[in-house]
């Protein structure tokens, strides 16, 4: 049997045994369907059906968690991170963070309305006109947090301006920057280095809530678990593709959207497994899978994406041709926290199986 009919097969089995469960919310409540309306889309890019355009977000964060009180002292702690030891509040009441991790963990653990300042980022090329310079996927009352700057380049004055108690950032900053931080308040800087989980359960920390970003963890895994199981995840191979102004990359098992996956029991093409790598526009025959999911790093992103998408050579591929190429929001997919990853399991749910 040839590669193309064993990739048929596969696909053809998945769409016949896997129940046409469809998460209707982030927590995760289902509802039998027909298999031709599993995948919800309400616009099309370049053959591409989009998911997670429509997100819910009412309740998406957590009501506010109770203090840590482990390794309180008085009204402070200590918190070791990115090389530094901090003496930040013991509960902060004035916030402000410098990363998207920080902003999704201050989600996550109920702590984003006592955020007064945080990072603007580039709007997602499907993204309507009215939307603000913050992910979507968070919500409309975090973007509506003052912007301090984008990640990378905090407007120092702004910040000053907020009297925050506390900042979070990265150690990606300029250590010339970080010396001016620490000049306004305590700063707290998560390693790059480590993983997204350890980035968010660290920015919880220094809110005085490690406590909770450990039990969101918990229920996180919990539900990719879940989601995997209901999905029967491990017969079908996602790949997944970014497209950037001139290139594009398959993402591997050490991207955000790959761990995802991974954690969900998603199986990945041979040519994804391990390090992202780019992808030739000539030949991307290594970006086939059962289903394809395709991100767009912002409007260059999309032209070069689309251009790649209506070539022979792209058409050729067998997801192509069975209607399984997804287009998901690059904020979320190449997100960096737990709400970002819980709206990806969202987006798993309904189109793992589906077709556009």
């Amino acid at each position: 049997m040839s590669d193309r009919s064993r990739r048929l097969s596969r696909t053809a089995v998945a769409l016949a045994t896997v129940p046409t469960f469809l998460f209707l919310a982030a927590c995760g409540d289902t509802s039998s369907d027909d298999a031709s309306t599993i995948v919800r889309t309400t616009t099309n890019v370049a053959g591409a059906g989009v998911v997670g355009i429509e997100r819910d977000t009412v309740g998406l964060c957590a009501p506010e968690q109770p203090v840590d009180t482990l390794g309180r002292q008085g009204d402070s702690r200590l918190v070791v991170a990115g090389g530094r030891s901090t003496t930040v509040p013991a509960d902060p009441q004035r916030i402000v963070v410098l990363s998207m991790t920080a902003l999704d963990s201050s989600c996550a653990v109920g702590m984003w309305e006592r955020v007064v300042g945080a990072p603007t980022a580039p709007l997602a090329p499907t993204a309507p006109p009215s939307a603000l310079l913050r992910p979507d996927y968070l919500g409309t009352g975090i973007a509506e947090i003052p912007g301090v700057g984008p990640e990378g380049s905090p407007d120092l004055d702004a910040i000053r301006a907020l009297s925050p108690d506390v900042i979070i950032g990265a150690d990606s900053l300029d250590p010339s920057v970080t010396a001016q931080l620490d000049g306004i308040a305590p700063t707290v800087l998560t390693r790059a280095s480590s993983s997204w989980l350890e980035r968010s359960t660290l920015a919880a920390a220094a809110m005085g809530r490690r406590d909770a970003a450990t039990r969101a963890t918990e229920q996180y895994r919990a539900r990719a678990e879940d989601v995997g199981r209901r999905q029967n995840s491990s017969i079908t191979e996602a790949s997944v593709v970014r497209f950037g102004a001139g290139d594009a990359q398959l993402l591997g098992d050490d991207s955000f959207a790959g761990q995802v996956l991974a954690q969900a029991g998603v199986r990945r093409p041979g040519p994804q497994q391990g390090a992202t790598r780019p992808l030739s526009a000539d030949d991307p025959s290594d970006a086939e899978g059962d289903l394809i999911y395709v991100l767009f790093d912002g409007q260059d992103g999309l032209e070069h994406g689309t251009s790649v998408m209506e070539s022979d050579a792209w058409k050729d591929l067998g997801a192509v041709t069975d209607s399984r190429v997804f287009s998901v929001d690059d904020t979320v997919w190449s997100g960096d926290g737990l709400v970002a990853a819980g709206a990806v399991l969202t987006d798993i749910s309904n189109s793992l199986n589906g077709y556009v």
